[in-house]
């Protein structure tokens, strides 16, 4: 294949740090390339917290688009942040080998652990998990690429903020002061990076599958199965984790309500052979054992 693969990213530090490492393991397999970076309105708009935005896909609507359009040949996500569904016409292509997966607590001081806090995320599911543990603290919004909220927890008075581990690892921005918060349970994906490409793009397509490392393609194709089942169209306070030992795979997912105050978990192991409906059979059991009725105060919750 002669053509300069077009990589599309988003314009953050995060972002094209994504776009360069794939952008390497291309050109490392002999394939020409250059990256197109775009902004989101995910990275646009900063004044409202992510729910209100329709947050199903708001960072990934800009580049489906110039894809679409024929703007950009692929395109570059923290996979965590792109839809179960994708459009029509854009295929998931490769999931690059997963990096640390925990959330950590950024902190100025951990005394306030012990009385009552504010503490700034973005992420329901965060904020959740943090009320479910710590119900007397405050959650502040905080929005913006990983810099930007981390100069944002500098300059607020809150205690603390809640942030990926592998993105601040990756740009080479972790703190000295931060905690692995290892109860908290992750995003679907969190962690992991995936190309899409154009499904009538058979040569594009088939360079980027070389990409794909199977283990982390496999857990991440659980959680977000069971993220889809959950969900439904509606956001949610939702979190899981799928590790691979041996010939068998488990899966640990939660459903929360917004304030934590309700929580239902399942922990799971099954085959490796049976994984493709591993993860949909996790949300039904949650669903069959009051996650439906849950699912149903969070929709009205948000659209109170």
């Amino acid at each position: 294949m002669h053509k300069t693969i077009r990589i599309g990213t988003r314009d953050s530090k995060l972002a094209l740090w994504q776009a360069h490492t794939v952008q390497k393991r291309l050109e490392d397999l002999g394939f020409s390339t250059e990256i197109i970076a775009v902004k989101s309105t995910g990275d646009i708009v900063l004044d409202k917290p992510l729910y209100e935005l329709g947050i199903t896909g708001i960072f990934t609507k800009t580049l489906d688009v110039a894809m679409l359009n024929g703007t950009v040949d692929i395109a570059v996500h923290s996979m965590k942040d792109v839809p179960t569904a994708l459009p029509k016409g854009i295929v998931q292509t490769a999931v690059l080998e997963r990096a640390n997966v925990n959330d950590i607590l950024v902190y100025k001081n951990l005394e306030f652990l012990k009385t009552k806090g504010v503490i700034a995320t973005g992420s329901l599911r965060r904020q959740a998990q943090w009320l479910n543990k710590y119900p007397n603290h405050q959650v502040e919004d905080l929005r913006g690429n990983v810099i930007t909220r981390l100069q944002k927890l500098e300059t607020n008075n809150w205690d603390a903020a809640i942030f990926a581990k592998a993105g601040l690892e990756r740009i080479n921005v972790l703190p000295d002061q931060y905690i692995e918060l290892d109860w908290m349970i992750p995003a679907p994906a969190q962690g992991a990076m995936v190309v899409v490409t154009l499904a009538k793009d058979k040569d594009i397509t088939e360079a980027v599958s070389k990409l794909n490392h199977t283990p982390t393609d496999i857990c991440t194709h659980v959680e977000r199965e069971f993220l889809r089942i959950l969900e439904a169209g509606c956001t949610a306070p939702i979190g899981g984790m799928a590790t691979i030992t041996n010939d068998t795979i488990t899966f640990t997912g939660v459903l929360l309500a917004l304030d934590g105050s309700k929580k239902l978990s399942i922990t799971k192991t099954e085959s490796l052979l049976n994984y493709k409906e591993f993860g949909k059979r996790c949300a039904l059991e949650i669903i069959e054992n009051g996650g439906k009725e849950l699912m149903n105060s969070i929709k009205k919750e948000m659209n109170s």
